[in-house]
């Protein structure tokens, strides 16, 4: 009998005493109108076993047929991941008996993959670059949903029943398998996060999903295990299923890390097992005994003919290829004039594609920068939303930096109709209307601000007239505050100097 043991060892003890050992497969739901297999519908959200045929429910008889567009994705990432791409591959059934999985068998890949041997750069938050080796990227279905009622958190375990629904059932997936990914150290944590958002940049570049982690088009297997030191073998890993966010990503791996550590350190041994991470409360627990490729009986497809792209068709897709993040970050950095540190914290905030939108809509990069690195991402920071999920549109932010160019408002009242926009009060302009914010011009106005002020403190003019010009500012603010901060503050500086000399 295996003792379990569940102490947890502190996060930078266990990285100084043991080598953390990662492997990462990612599965990916191909965008495409049907499944991978049958014409059924792909749609999300869709009333439950309405999108299902024969084939999608393994009724006797069907038999299956490749979706070509399915093919032509797997490629994308294959060459984008900068994998070959294989000559001829086959599908094979991968056997299991689950309740979602209606045929009791997965069509999969398994030693023909579409595409193998890749790699991809990652770029750490301090600016590191780090390489993970891909072992394939192969394509297969996705199983159907159960859902569980009755239990705790949804888990079958002390479930009333279970319900299936089988619209999931044969949607196309690209499931990308890392080789071991060894030297991240302490940092292996911040590697797989970075790795997984590196992915589900690229997926959409592609156009080949719409990669909502929420939505679960990309999910991710988190395999750790530890060993004494780089020069041991390779210890006994575990996989931690269905990880569906970045931020979840990482922490999984630091937990496992601490926990595994903990069952090293009091003598046990680690079970190579799936285990379950849950979002609540940040740990991992025990699912099955993980099985060996051996367990699968794995065996070709029989009603399937083998895959093989021709070399034309390949060198077409290659060539079709958009831009890729990385090389897009980098020709957006030289068009904005972003230092490297600027840039790395505009990716690391997730804000490239809403700063590149709002320059689009007429903001300089500065002043796109600006809103979205500072004060909307003070505000998503307290709201512990992302950036995108702010109800402020980037045609919004490059308003509101016009109307601050054009004079009309300055910096301090843009903060008040940004509260008004994020209240849902319209756009800039209509709040600057609504709220009588515009920055008061009038030199009449002001003028009368200015003698209301200087009279009440006399002594300023003289010292002014004096050449110590330091108390202007004692003028200045309070006329700001009695127009509410309104005051063009250049303006009134001008006009103190010309009143007082």
């Amino acid at each position: 009998m295996t003792t379990t043991y569940e102490t947890l060892v502190d996060y930078t003890d266990a990285v100084e005493r043991y080598d953390p050992v990662l492997g990462i497969e990612v599965h990916v739901e191909l965008g495409t109108r049907t499944k991978m297999f049958c014409p059924a519908e792909v749609e999300f959200g869709g009333e439950p076993n309405t999108q299902t045929t024969p084939v999608s429910l393994g009724l006797p008889g069907a038999l299956p047929v490749v979706n070509g567009k399915a093919v032509e994705y797997a490629i994308r990432i294959g060459l984008a991941l900068n994998c070959g791409i294989a000559e001829t591959c086959r599908f094979a059934r991968k056997n299991y008996f689950y309740p979602d999985v209606p045929k009791n068998f997965q069509t999969s890949q398994y030693d023909e993959p579409i595409a193998h041997d890749g790699w991809l750069d990652v770029e750490l938050e301090d600016g590191t670059v780090f390489r993970v080796e891909i072992e394939r990227a192969h394509m297969e279905e996705d199983a159907g949903k159960n859902t569980h009622v009755g239990g705790a958190a949804g888990r079958i375990h002390g479930a009333e029943y279970s319900l299936v629904d089988y619209n999931r059932a044969g949607i196309p997936l690209v499931e990308i398998v890392t080789r071991p990914i060894e030297g991240a150290g302490e940092r292996a944590p911040e590697v797989a996060r970075a790795y997984v958002q590196t992915l589900r940049d690229i997926f959409r570049a592609l156009d080949v999903s719409e990669a909502r982690m929420e939505r679960g088009n990309v999910r991710a297997d988190v395999n750790v295990s530890l060993r004494p030191t780089p020069e041991s073998p390779l210890g006994t890993r575990t996989e931690t299923k269905n990880v569906n966010s970045f931020r979840s990503v990482e922490r999984a791996v630091r937990y496992e890390i601490s926990r595994q550590a903990g069952v090293l350190d009091a003598g046990g041994r680690v079970i190579q097992e799936t285990r379950h991470w849950h979002e609540d409360t940040g740990e991992t627990t025990s699912g099955r005994v993980k099985s060996d490729a051996e367990d699968y009986r794995y065996f070709p497809e029989p009603d399937l003919v083998p895959v093989a792209p021709s070399r034309d068709w390949v060198e077409e897709i290659r060539a079709s290829l958009p831009e890729l993040p990385a090389a897009r970050r980098r020709r957006l950095q030289g068009e904005w004039a972003y230092t490297d540190l600027e840039m790395r914290d505009v990716v690391n905030a997730g804000a490239v594609d809403i700063i590149e939108a709002t320059v689009a809509a007429g903001a300089s990069p500065a002043g796109a920068r600006k809103w979205w690195m500072a004060e909307l991402g003070r505000r998503a920071k307290e709201q512990e939303v992302e950036l995108e999920q702010l109800p402020v549109t980037p045609a919004q932010v490059a308003e509101l930096q016009g109307l601050v160019d054009a004079g009309r408002i300055n910096d301090k009242l843009a903060r008040q109709v940004l509260d008004g926009v994020l209240a849902g009060e319209g756009d800039p302009e209509a709040v600057v209307v609504a709220r009588g914010l515009e920055v008061v011009s009038d030199d009449g106005a002001l003028l009368a601000a200015i003698d209301d002020a200087l009279a009440a403190q006399p002594d300023i003019a003289e010292k002014i007239r004096g050449g110590n010009l330091g108390p202007v500012g004692a003028i200045i603010g309070a006329v700001m505050k009695a127009t509410r901060g309104q005051a063009d503050a250049g303006r009134v500086r001008e006009l103190v100097l010309e009143r007082v000399r």
